[in-house]
């Protein structure tokens, strides 16, 4: 008998779960409570993949183009390659690469844009960022000491109208005397490459190599420092300050954290914000199937009371409107995992789509000029295991109502 009536809460829930309601608007209601719970899942996993998405773009492309920790010199440095070998003693550094950094403002037919120019040592360059991966057109080699070479950004030289082979002017806020009276100092330059990392750094950086950085800076073998590539990043504060006490006053560092660290701290935070605000949607479902499950349990009075005549205990009776509210809960979260993850492994796609659609620019406000997205597991069982807590927990209240209805109060009004 015991084993009979063992998945006996089992197969009624199942069964109130599949039954349509005598009241059509009970059944509304679970549907409504269904569909809320899918399209809060959905959008928490989609949300948390997008945020995800523009955390791995800060860490991939834009801390991969800004330098993890850089120290300079107060004064124009003559010997970088001792420089290096002092930073090269601490643990965790990789490479280290001299450079030079100038703002000035490159024309070209009339077009003129605001630059940073980074002079740099090609070969080491390499090692300490990315834009050797992300030479779309020409060569970032083609920088030679003498040959005035440079290599743009994308949406630099898009905004510039210049290609391959363009000569370019670039003119530094510098003012030298000539007997003209007081003029800019000006150079021209041959656009020789162009890199393309998706981000903001393409429309306002150009290379150049450290030489012909230093001459046109009229200090010939000097650099202003060096950059380093670290293999943790956020160890970035502490080497910097080791290297600044090693070094002493004439040196000074400064790291990622401080240009990009309030970026990397927000996209952390909203992360946070946006899983605490979108888990509300999911509690608004589950309040849907309180309400759909009280009324159930008001509809089924006269059932409950039957079998509680039959001999069912109240337990049984509290596990049938579980069993009837966790399926709810589980459809609606399996459905919305479902669409989640399609969303997420695709919002990029659908983004771009629009884009082209509507001729629209959708990014551009952002330091990415696209929709990235990284769908994590790890967020998505997390993400589940709370609707499907919360779902659980919904049922509690009118399953446990459901078992204190009394068979003689309620076959009284039948």
């Amino acid at each position: 008998m015991r084993a009979m009536l063992k998945p006996f809460s089992l197969y009624v829930g199942l069964r109130y779960t599949g039954a349509r309601a005598r009241n059509g608007f009970i059944s509304v209601i679970t549907l409504i409570s269904a569909l809320g719970l899918m399209l809060g899942v959905a959008v928490l996993i989609t949300v948390l993949s997008v945020m995800n998405g523009f955390d791995r773009e800060l860490q991939t492309r834009i801390l991969g183009m800004v330098t993890h920790v850089s120290v300079t010199g107060r004064e124009p440095v003559e010997d970088w390659q001792q420089l290096a070998a002092v930073a090269g003693r601490h643990e965790g550094v990789l490479a280290v690469a001299p450079f030079r950094q100038m703002e000035g403002m490159l024309s070209h037919k009339g077009q003129v844009a605001g630059v940073i120019a980074t002079g740099i040592e090609p070969e080491a360059e390499r090692n300490v960022s990315i834009i050797g991966e992300h030479i779309e057109r020409g060569d970032l080699y083609s920088l030679a000491p003498g040959s005035f070479n440079v290599v743009l950004g994308y949406a630099l030289a898009r905004r510039l109208d210049a290609g391959i082979g363009d000569k370019v002017t670039l003119v530094l806020p510098e003012a030298t005397l000539s007997p003209a009276g007081v003029m800019p100092r000006f150079r021209r330059f041959t656009v020789t490459g162009i890199f393309r990392v998706r981000a903001e750094v393409d429309g306002m950086l150009a290379y150049i190599h450290v030489e012909d950085a230093a001459r046109l800076a009229r200090e010939p073998g000097t650099v202003s420092g060096i950059r380093i590539r670290l293999a943790d990043l956020f160890e970035a504060p502490y080497v910097g300050w080791q290297l600044e006490r090693e070094l002493g006053e004439d040196y000074y560092s400064t790291d990622w954290t401080r240009t990009h660290g309030s970026l990397f701290q927000a996209i952390r935070m909203e992360k946070t914000m946006m899983t605490l605000l979108l888990s509300f949607i999911v509690a608004v479902a589950a309040f849907n199937i309180i309400s759909s499950q009280v009324m159930l349990v008001t509809e089924k009075r006269g059932n409950i009371a039957v079998m509680r005549t039959l001999g069912a205990t109240p337990g049984m009776i509290m596990r049938i409107f579980m069993v009837q509210g966790t399926l709810v809960g589980f459809a609606g979260t399996a459905l919305g995992t479902l669409l989640g993850v399609l969303l997420s492994t695709n919002i990029s796609a659908v983004a771009q789509w629009l884009e082209d659609t509507f001729n629209a620019s959708l990014f551009d406000a952002y330091f990415v000029n696209y929709l990235p997205s990284e769908l994590q597991w790890g967020d998505v069982i997390t993400i589940v295991s709370i609707a499907m807590v919360i779902s659980f927990s919904a049922t509690l209240y009118p399953s446990w109502r459901a078992s204190r209805v009394q068979p003689a109060e309620a076959l009284r009004y039948e």
